[in-house]
């Protein structure tokens, strides 16, 4: 397995500490390289103004007026190096050297050559002795009291041991520190993973629970607004969504067996009567029997209704829509009123449609349609009239029924909701609930409010977006009569 595929495979917590441990770990990688080198750069740079600083000039005069330079000792010599510090020594033009102070010779390279012959001003060189040790060396040129000639050059020199004993226990301590930084970091890391994942571990459980027992009821504490907060306020959303959609849809078989069960009763009584009749061979008077056959045809076409409606509504809002085109709602609006006329031959209709051009699904909007004529009809008094106008895509039709109660409009477009008044009338009150999901996805909207005159009945109202003339490329659809 990968590395890659192993760090993948870690759980998330782990993952998450295991990243903040490296960040924590380059960041203080970085920051103790840097400062080491900061601090290197800057003893160096105190050497070397130390070494700038050493004033041999009375001391290399006197030695070289008495003619003191020596080679290099043997044992040790505190003199100059014992007051200044440093080891010092001459260099002359043709590379010979003597010995002025300090511990050990110091080798002549070219550079310290090119300054005793008075061709170079000065330069800071680091070299290493016979011994090994490492110098950093400042060599100037030497000039004569009394001539005023450069007549040879000095080097000043100290051990780079004395900047590099201190760079190592940095060194050390900065390890030191940076170890217990990354496990510290690494500790604190797994901590606010472990306390900031709490939520997703409570989801988690929340999730399982749901998927083992089917309890929509479970909700997790949302508090805060930050993302896990957001998390658990869309989990809780969505679960209330789901337990309400299981409820009306459990109240939605519920009452569709109640509304199933009136016809299903009343025509099963026919059908009985019917039976026994054609059983003890005792007719039924020919108005008894046509009474019944009709109440026979009126429930089976009402099932037919029922079931029809139930199927419509039994499509899911993301189902594919049936075949769209640019449909005529005037003319779909006018068939639907030739029908309107035909189930209330006592009303009396006028209309006004004016021509408006929709993209949706034909049979769907004729549904539709058909839907709020009839309940016109319906609620109409015997000789009571109905008005139906479409102007700009709004279609209206107005009745002159008992109208609907102002704390009942808000129920109309509910599924199987029926007005108190309207019980006792043929219908399953899925209608209106058919209208407004037609309008929605034709891109509109239906309403139903009281009438605009102030006067009896009630105006329903369909908002479909479209235009007045068709687009020239496609013609528009009238569904079949």
């Amino acid at each position: 397995m990968s590395p890659v595929a192993r760090f993948r495979a870690l759980p998330l917590r782990s993952r998450l500490a295991l990243l903040v441990t490296v960040a924590v770990a380059l960041a203080v990688a970085t920051v103790s390289a840097v400062s080491w080198v900061m601090v290197r750069a800057q003893l160096r740079d105190q050497l070397d103004r130390s070494l700038m600083a050493t004033n041999v000039g009375a001391e290399v005069n006197r030695i070289v007026s008495q003619n003191d330079c020596l080679p290099p000792p043997q044992q040790p010599r505190q003199q100059t190096a014992g007051n200044l510090g440093a080891t010092v020594q001459i260099v002359l033009p043709d590379g010979r050297h003597c010995w002025v102070a300090g511990p050990t010779a110091l080798p002549v390279t070219e550079a310290d050559k090119q300054i005793a012959a008075g061709r170079r001003g000065k330069t800071l060189q680091t070299v290493t002795t016979s011994a090994g040790t490492e110098m950093r060396v400042f060599t100037i040129p030497v000039v004569a009291p009394d001539t005023g000639q450069v007549f040879g050059g000095v080097s000043i020199a100290k051990p780079l041991a004395d900047i590099d004993k201190p760079l190592s226990t940095l060194a050390w301590v900065l390890l030191l520190v940076s170890g217990i930084g990354v496990v510290g970091a690494g500790v604190a890391g797994l901590w606010v993973a472990r306390t900031g994942l709490q939520p997703v571990d409570e989801l988690t459980d929340a999730v399982e629970h749901i998927a083992r027992t089917e309890d929509l009821t479970v909700r997790i504490p949302d508090e805060g607004d930050d993302e896990i907060a957001r998390l658990s306020r869309s989990f809780n959303a969505m679960t209330a969504a789901l337990s309400s959609s299981q409820e009306r849809q459990a109240q939605l078989i519920a009452d569709a067996g109640h509304e199933l069960r009136t016809p299903l009763t009343s025509l099963r009584t026919n059908i009985e009567l019917l039976a026994r009749s054609e059983e003890t061979g005792r007719a039924i008077p020919p108005d008894d029997r046509r009474e019944l056959l009709a109440s026979v045809k009126a429930q089976m076409t009402e099932l037919a209704s029922l079931i029809g409606d139930l199927q419509e509504l039994s499509r899911p809002d993301a189902a594919a829509p049936g075949r769209l085109g640019v449909v005529a709602l005037h003319e779909i609006a006018a068939a639907a009123l030739s029908r309107a006329r035909l189930r209330g031959p006592e009303l009396a209709f006028t209309s006004d449609l004016e021509p408006w051009y929709v993209r949706g699904e034909a049979a769907a909007l004729e549904r539709a349609v058909v839907n709020v004529l009839d309940n016109a009809v319906k609620f109409s008094p015997p000789g009571g009239s109905v008005e139906v106008t479409l102007r700009a895509g709004e279609l209206t039709v107005r009745d002159h029924g008992p109208g609907i109660p102002a704390e009942d409009l808000p129920h109309v477009f509910e599924r199987f909701w029926r007005s108190p008044s309207a019980r006792a009338l043929p219908g399953s009150g899925l209608g209106l609930s058919i209208v407004a999901r037609t309008a929605a996805r034709a891109g509109g909207s239906a309403e139903l409010r009281a009438a605009a005159d102030g006067g009896p009945g009630t105006e329903a109202v369909l908002r479909i977006p479209g235009a007045p003339t068709p687009p020239p490329s496609e013609p528009s659809v009238v569904p079949d009569q």
